[in-house]
């Protein structure tokens, strides 16, 4: 059987590199590991770390599909970040101007829960830990 550790990564292609560079690094707060130009693709790889651990590989390529569908749609569903203060972090992107769903209750966990999209529509949960 396959022994697996941890997640390593999770990659994401942006329609709009410098507008989702903002969003991941100025609003969400995540820090550049490493940031590359590869002109031969036309294409920039923006490495990310939440508290000092790798989480996210943002691609740029020129005129990538769009996302078929919303959450229910084949694939990645949605992206979910961990928090102490829902309320707090809800405030804190509506005070940037991020719409947010309202707040709701996991019916098997009791924790509190919110949806917002980044800049390409991925949807992004807030979890209250």
């Amino acid at each position: 059987m396959l022994h697996l550790e941890h997640i390593h990564h999770i990659a994401i292609i942006c329609s709009d590199y410098t507008r989702s560079r903002h969003f991941y690094t100025e609003i969400l707060g995540l820090k550049v590991i490493q940031e590359v130009h590869r002109a031969d693709r036309d294409s920039y790889k923006l490495d990310l770390a939440l508290n000092g651990q790798y989480v996210i590989e943002l691609f740029s390529f020129p005129d990538p599909p769009k996302r078929p569908g919303n959450p229910e749609a084949t694939g990645l569903r949605h992206l979910a970040f961990a928090v102490k203060d829902i309320q707090a972090s809800v405030q804190q992107l509506v005070l940037q101007g991020i719409n947010c769903e309202p707040i709701r209750t996991d019916p098997y966990t009791q924790k509190q829960f919110t949806f917002f999209q980044d800049p390409d529509q991925l949807p992004i949960e807030l979890y209250e830990i």
